[in-house]
């Protein structure tokens, strides 16, 4: 998609389709009349306003939220109105939302648009604005259909944005057009690794694909360590959920170093669960539990995409990702329960289930995170379903052991509409996680706060004090249909703005 700004426009750059809002007032009515809704459209020009007065049926047109009206100029040209509500109840997530299904309404009938800027600006921001509204498009222009014999094509390729601001103004809003679309690509080629068929993506195949898709940017050095490697840095817990493999685990390596670095340069390393499916081992899931399980490496794809873009941005932060890669497979191999294995911080852990296996291979890549003295670390995982009992399928869980981190990512959470809650790990959830005859154990004694004990088990990996949060999206991950911009079937990229945000603040 092809956006173009065009600044200190006083007529349309389409004589096809205009794009303009309209908003919705209560007019209060006199004695015992009832209240009205009436139209607000100050914004339009004079043209505009007399040709859609002049239509008899406008008058039942009044702007409410997602509601459209379709007449046409003396030259032909088309206008579409679409109501954005009461303008003074519409957050940027609403707009990012309507956005979106706009460009859905709009995708296969047009080719071009010409949207009237000034009409969705809120609160007088701009630069917030142009933002969601990119967004929200750019997000929905999403699709994973490689794998159909016969693809269709998005007919809308070009979206022009005329607006009466300075032309003193577009070095501004252009930059905020170009940092936009890198990061809504980077979400879109995280989407595209969690879409991927698991016997197309093995952890080899992933591992590549990373390598390929990261190589020439600025800044950045990659590594891949493969079992022999792993065997070497005692990864012994990560190296027992790949036992049952056919394909080599891969820990894959990224550095982002930006090019000015001072003493006051921060260092973030971000640690992603990159299971390429999951059987559940011999604790063997039900046939409907396994469907989907390709989406367990959805955690990786999404600290992947955090990385990508900032390193693509420039940022001045200096980034680490480690994404641990692999299958959870059956074979004469695999590890069976009641195994006792020991971990690269020299912790002997007693695997109850086999199906709980993220937290082992993530525990070897913190330890090994830990090692790179970051000044802090953030993991991301598709680790519990108890997270979805908790918090349903919308909202993001948060864990830490550092309260001042925990709050920066919940603010960042906040400042890019993205739902997340913090849940506590007590002394007792600890306590429940230890074993009788190992060091840990890797699941609790009861089903009960499952994602916060499963964090008490990764807080054992992280050493050095260094400030650690853990963000458990196994209910947002896929499927967050009821946001427009995210597919309703399909991985949703959800949570890479909050990094990104996170890490641009750092």
């Amino acid at each position: 998609m092809k956006y173009t700004l065009n600044l200190g426009a006083k007529e349309f750059s389409s004589d096809s389709l205009v794009l303009v809002s309209a908003f919705e007032k209560t007019v209060e009515a006199k004695g015992k009349a009832k209240a009205s809704k009436a139209i607000v459209n100050a914004h339009w020009s004079k043209e505009l306003k007399s040709t859609f007065e002049a239509i008899n049926s406008a008058k039942d047109f009044t702007g409410s939220l997602g509601d459209t009206f379709l007449f046409h100029l003396a030259n032909g040209t088309t206008v579409l109105v679409y109501g954005l509500g009461t303008k003074t109840k519409l957050t940027f997530e609403g707009l990012r939302n309507q956005a979106a299904k706009i460009f859905k309404m709009l995708a296969t009938k047009h080719s071009e648009v010409a949207l009237q800027l000034d009409g969705f600006v809120l609160k007088g921001k701009a630069e917030e604005s142009l933002n969601a509204l990119v967004e929200g498009i750019a997000l929905a222009d999403y699709k994973f259909d490689r794998h159909f014999s016969k693809q269709t094509k998005t007919k809308l390729t070009e979206v022009i944005l005329d607006s009466s601001e300075k032309k003193t103004k577009a070095k501004k809003l252009q930059a905020v057009i170009d940092d936009t679309l890198v990061v809504t690509e980077s979400i879109n080629v995280s989407r595209d690794f969690v879409n991927e068929a698991p016997n197309i993506q093995r952890s080899t195949v992933y591992a590549k694909e990373v390598l390929k898709d990261i190589k020439g940017t600025k800044g950045v050095k990659a590594k891949v360590l493969g079992k022999a490697e792993l065997k070497k840095e005692k990864m012994g817990l990560f190296l027992s959920v790949n036992d049952g493999s056919a394909y080599e685990p891969q820990l894959v390596h990224l550095t982002y170093t930006p090019s000015k670095v001072t003493k006051n340069t921060k260092h973030i390393a971000l640690v992603g669960k990159g299971l390429v499916f999951d059987t559940g081992g011999y604790s063997l899931k039900p046939g409907g539990s396994m469907v989907n399980m390709k989406f367990d490496m959805a955690g990786s794809a999404t600290v992947y995409a955090a990385f990508r873009a900032v390193a693509k941005l420039g940022l001045n932060v200096k980034v680490t990702c480690i994404l641990g890669m692999t299958d959870n497979a059956v074979n004469e191999h695999a590890t069976m329960p009641d195994a006792i294995v020991k971990g690269r911080n020299g912790l002997s852990v007693e695997i109850l289930n086999t199906d709980a296996e993220g937290r082992l291979v993530l525990a070897d890549c913190l330890d090994y995170a830990c090692d790179l003295k970051p000044d802090a670390i953030i993991d991301s995982a598709t680790l519990t379903g108890a997270v979805l009992v908790s918090l349903g399928t919308e909202v993001c869980g948060i864990m830490g052991n550092n309260q001042k981190l925990t709050s920066k990512i919940l603010k960042s959470a906040k400042n890019t509409d993205e739902y997340m809650w913090e849940l506590p790990i007590i002394e007792e959830f600890h306590n429940d996680m230890k074993s009788p005859i190992a060091d840990l154990k890797n699941i609790g004694g009861s089903r009960f706060g499952g994602s916060s004990k499963a964090a008490a088990f990764l807080s054992k990996f992280v050493k050095n004090d260094i400030p650690w949060a853990h963000l458990d999206i196994a209910g947002i991950g896929d499927s967050q249909g009821h946001k427009a911009y995210c597919p309703s079937k399909g991985a949703s990229g959800l949570i890479v703005r909050t990094l990104v945000d996170f890490l641009k603040n750092s």
